[in-house]
């Protein structure tokens, strides 16, 4: 009786794995790319010839490996194109990286003023930089990202407003005035996308995204950045590894 229960327990796990890595095979090789839908749990069945329940631990396998979010009664969107976006610095700095894929509009290069953000970032200044940019899919022009960069002004960056960023990034710009990241902390939640922010997603207010509040300090401790990034969640995901 041991001995049936255990084969019976390896061919179903045979059966998930098969659903689950014909499907990654899928995802990374592009045939299912961005944003894209996942047959229905029916159709799945028919294809693999397995069950339901099969089809489900399939899909939670890919979900485990963020390769796909679940949405109940709408179904399994790829969220991941088969690389991980888990730069040091974070996702936003790791995907403007993907310039093949990914193309990114300025939206605001200035000075401000923001005493509550100094407050809460222990500052005795309240001069930024503010730098607002969007990240969208050249294949689709889709927005995929908001992001919003403040960086405390300093020695070296007196001109960044005026001369414009190094090669058009924020990164080389900061490495350029001698910044370099040494710690950070990252926050993640849920927020309902304001109409202003839909506005720019191209998506209806309320839409929920996944926001992103990233603090970067240097190896002294001293803040080099603080951006808070608005991500699709049709196109990312967050994945943890421990």
């Amino acid at each position: 009786m041991a001995i049936s229960k255990l084969r019976a327990v390896s061919v179903a796990t045979a059966k998930t794995e098969r659903v689950a890595q014909s499907l990654e095979d899928d995802i990374r090789s592009g045939k299912l790319g961005f944003g894209d839908q996942l047959e229905s749990e029916n159709a799945l069945v028919r294809r693999f010839a397995v069950s339901r329940n099969t089809v489900r631990k399939g899909l939670e396998t890919l979900a485990g490996k963020g390769l796909i979010t679940t949405r109940v009664g709408i179904g399994s969107f790829v969220t991941f194109d088969g690389q991980p976006i888990d730069d040091a610095l974070g996702w936003t700095r790791a995907l403007s990286k993907q310039q093949d894929a990914v193309h990114t509009a300025l939206l605001r290069l200035a000075l401000i003023i923001d005493s509550d953000l100094s407050c809460m970032l222990k500052l005795r200044k309240y001069d930024f930089i503010a730098v607002d940019r969007t990240r969208s899919l050249k294949n689709t022009w889709r927005v995929v990202s908001i992001e919003r960069s403040r960086v405390p002004l300093r020695q070296g960056l007196e001109a960044v407003v005026s001369d414009g960023l190094v090669d058009g990034s924020l990164s080389a710009t900061l490495l350029s005035a001698g910044l370099r990241a040494a710690s950070g902390e990252e926050w993640a939640e849920i927020e309902c996308l304001s109409a202003e922010d839909a506005a720019i997603a191209g998506v209806t207010p309320g839409t929920p995204f996944l926001r992103t509040r990233r603090l970067v300090r240097d190896a002294e401790g001293e803040v080099i950045e603080y951006v808070v990034s608005l991500l699709d969640p049709k196109h990312f995901a967050l994945h943890l590894e421990f």
